[in-house]
């Protein structure tokens, strides 16, 4: 399986170069696993795209500019979903890991705590296994992916800023992949919105609609984006690779990590099952320190080809 993908991806690449290629063009049309355990992947093609938000966005903060362009230079694999608490726990059990013993949690509407006794076990509400795995550092998320590459033979990391962002838009240049509106977002996503102001008691701004989730929602309950990725917004914050920048002076205009800036804060994108919509864009993104662990935290992998 590995070298014939890899034969395909070779000719994809020659197909489509970066200034040409269709969004359309791959989206969904290769999928792979890599092992009964592993994350479901999908290829994403090269190409190019305008990374950041216009001053004209509803809900735009001023570290998502300068708007710039980036190309993506290399296919790359992308987990079709948000890595599972199944998953994750396959490398617990593998490993012996442990992911902390506290986890950050709204104490009450307004209050948030690092708690002791929670973690991705017990993050102080039910999940089944296809859910996302939550109360994840970025630390705990990199070693899961080292693990992951032992394993599979394969090298599986975190995306790069860019990279999520890319995949994120999937061609898309509105607020979300689905357009520039809040209101449609739990077709899409999960997000908070009534049963979550319901349940949660939060008082932020919650979404005009009802997905019917108070707190993360399984794998794949949602519409997918144009390149058949689930979740890119809403259900759990993703840790990307790239250290802490105020914003995109002096970013980098392709796939590259940022490792310059404050390594000690990860950026996190996407917003979470508790997020109010100027959160849930492609182009919202924010600091959160690297030892982090969050109940509305998780992340997604990717592969190299």
């Amino acid at each position: 399986m590995s070298n014939l993908l890899a034969v395909v991806v070779r000719l994809l690449s020659l197909a489509f170069p970066p200034a040409v290629v269709s969004i359309a063009a791959l989206a969904g049309s290769l999928e792979f696993r890599d092992c009964a355990n592993c994350p479901e992947m999908v290829v994403i093609p090269v190409g190019t795209f305008i990374m950041g938000s216009p001053p004209t966005e509803k809900g735009r903060f001023d570290r998502e500019g300068p708007q710039h362009q980036v190309t993506i230079t290399r296919t790359f694999a992308v987990g079709k979903y948000e890595v599972t608490r199944g998953e994750f726990a396959a490398f617990a059990t593998a490993t012996g890991y442990r992911a902390g013993d506290k986890c950050g949690v709204n104490t009450d509407p307004t209050n948030r705590e690092q708690v002791p006794g929670r973690d991705w076990q017990t993050p102080g509400f039910r999940q089944s296994d296809r859910d996302p795995a939550v109360c994840i550092s970025w630390d705990d998320a990199t070693a899961y992916a080292a693990w992951l590459s032992r394993m599979s033979g394969h090298s599986y990391r975190l995306l790069s800023e860019t990279e999520w962002e890319y995949v994120a838009r999937a061609g898309t240049t509105t607020a979300r992949y689905w357009g520039e509106g809040s209101d449609e977002a739990c077709s899409y996503a999960n997000v908070h919105d009534a049963t979550g102001r319901q349940i949660n008691g939060s008082p932020w701004q919650a979404h005009a609609c009802d997905d019917g989730y108070a707190h993360t929602a399984p794998a794949g309950s949602f519409r997918p984006n144009a390149f058949g990725v689930y979740d890119m917004l809403g259900n759990v914050y993703e840790w990307v690779g790239d250290c802490w920048n105020e914003d995109y002076s002096g970013a980098p205009n392709d796939d590259r990590e940022r490792t310059n800036g404050d390594c000690s804060h990860r950026v996190s994108r996407g917003g979470a099952w508790n997020s109010e919509p100027a959160v849930v864009r492609s182009a919202a993104r924010f600091a959160t320190p690297s030892g982090t662990h969050s109940d509305d935290v998780g992340f997604r992998v990717a592969r190299d080809l």
